[in-house]
């Protein structure tokens, strides 16, 4: 006697029947042949595993190839998609950082359809230089005699120090010694980089005799690297940059910084706590600065570099620069940002980053009363939904200590049977997935970056909890 199931496996279709029926006729025309045969042969191999199984319903080429079709959706799908950051954190690196300005969306747009004058001076007809883009604006934003950008800010220290230490010895407050995500530490940058870190100092009290004594026929920088991701309080003392800096001089050192978020502005005219900006750390005699283009300067992922003439011309022909440089988009967002610093009174309005750092509480409380009646509707009597105050961050290592008053939504449940992890999931499964985060027993989601209120809203309905 023939076994069903093994007779019903038997008697799945093979990949070329269905390939020349007319119900596959539109997925094919959708996806073409060689992806939907890809998903053909891999859902024929699910059914034949689903119908090995006790009890298993019979083949029903319809429904199979309704799950075929899903197969083609998820899988083609890109999975970096616009999301809502709903945490809190304006500057988040797991969600992109810095939220570009329209003027640099477009500007990109343009040099990726067209092409462009990356390496090739207009005026001369003859080779240019990409850093040129930007450099320009840089040297002025910042008071720099030269500039040069790379990928990011710890490629930038890495290129900084490997050109001007390499084989020889960088001394760093042991108070600076940083890490940050994704466990990436200033320590195995440098060792990377060719030069070998002397620890000056204790963790919470470094002087100027500290440096002094450490500098020997090795030495070849003295380095500030910003704590930007904590704080060290209590019985403390750090050495002013004006200081360091003439000790370096005096010994025909450089004197190199690290800012790390890289704010091109007095955050304070913003109500903001300041932030040492890097005009600042080169008025206070700084030769070489790096920081990040994507944290508090709102731009594209970057790590610039900016400090006196020859110091950086050495860096800019370091062949590592090749391996590290920004590419045709980045340096195109980075210009249209850098741009609108030009024009200060107009920034809040035009750069995302500013304009949501300082978004009024009450504004973002008048944004939470509209948004939690539709929100309390799609999620039922099971949740309640409730306006609370909330603490924004910065984000992105900048200003760890401080925090903004902000507004949001706190939901819990209204029974015993609410998940808080799940209602966080389903609210991830939404087309465009909400962020938001679990603190004291309740989903907040705080609403100081929620742009596109009316989309967020309208997606609600498909909120399944």
């Amino acid at each position: 006697m023939v076994n069903t199931d093994t007779a019903a496996r038997r008697a799945l279709p093979s990949v070329d029947r269905l390939l020349g029926s007319p119900a596959v006729a539109a997925l094919l025309a959708a996806w073409g042949r060689s992806r939907v045969t890809t998903i053909l042969r891999l859902a024929l191999e699910a059914e034949r595993e689903r119908l090995a199984q006790p009890d298993a319903g019979a083949y029903d080429e319809t429904r199979f190839l309704q799950r075929c079709a899903a197969m083609l959706e998820r899988g083609s799908a890109p999975s970096l998609k616009p999301v809502f950051n709903l945490t809190g954190t304006v500057l988040h690196t797991n969600l992109g950082r810095a939220v570009m300005p329209e003027s640099a969306a477009k500007a990109v747009y343009a040099a990726m359809t067209r092409p462009v004058n990356l390496e090739f001076d207009l005026d001369g007809g003859a080779r240019g230089e990409r850093d040129s883009h930007v450099e320009r604006w840089l040297r002025e934003l910042t008071g720099g005699e030269k500039a040069v950008a790379v990928n990011n800010n710890a490629a930038a220290v890495y290129l900084v120090l490997n050109t001007l230490g390499l084989k020889r010895e960088v001394l760093v407050s042991r108070g600076e010694l940083i890490e940050i995500g994704g466990a990436f530490r200033i320590p195995d940058i440098m060792s990377r980089a060719g030069v070998k870190l002397v620890e000056v100092g204790t963790t919470n009290r470094t002087h100027l005799k500290d440096f002094a004594e450490a500098i020997t026929p090795r030495t070849a920088a003295i380095m500030k690297v910003h704590t930007s991701n904590y704080v060290v309080q209590g019985f403390t003392a750090t050495v002013p940059e004006s200081e360091l800096a003439k000790l370096a001089h005096e010994h025909n050192l450089p004197f190199l910084v690290d800012l790390g978020s890289g704010s091109l502005i007095n955050l304070e005219d913003y109500g903001i706590p300041h932030e040492r900006t890097p005009r600042e750390t080169l008025a206070d005699g700084a030769d070489v600065v790096t920081f990040s283009g994507d944290k508090l300067l709102g731009g594209p992922q970057a790590g610039l570099i900016v400090g006196k003439k020859d110091l950086m011309a050495r860096i800019a022909k370091n062949p590592m620069k090749r391996s590290l440089r920004l590419d045709k988009m980045t340096l195109t967002a980075l210009d249209a940002v850098l741009r609108l610093y030009l024009h200060p009174e107009k920034l809040r309005g035009e750069l995302p980053a500013l304009r949501l750092l300082t978004r009024e509480r009450d504004e973002i409380a008048a944004q939470a009363a509209r948004v939690q009646p539709a929100m309390a509707a799609a999620l039922g009597e099971q949740w309640t939904v409730q306006i609370a105050d909330c603490k924004s961050q910065i984000g992105s290592g900048a200003l760890p200590v401080d925090s903004m008053p902000s507004c949001g939504l706190a939901i819990t449940p209204a029974g015993k049977k609410g998940n808080l992890n799940k209602l966080a999931a389903a609210l991830r499964a939404l087309p465009v997935p909400v962020i938001g985060h679990i603190r004291d027993g309740a989903l907040v989601l705080d609403l100081r970056c929620l742009d596109h209120e009316d989309e967020f809203v309208s997606q609600l309905k498909n909120l399944k909890t």
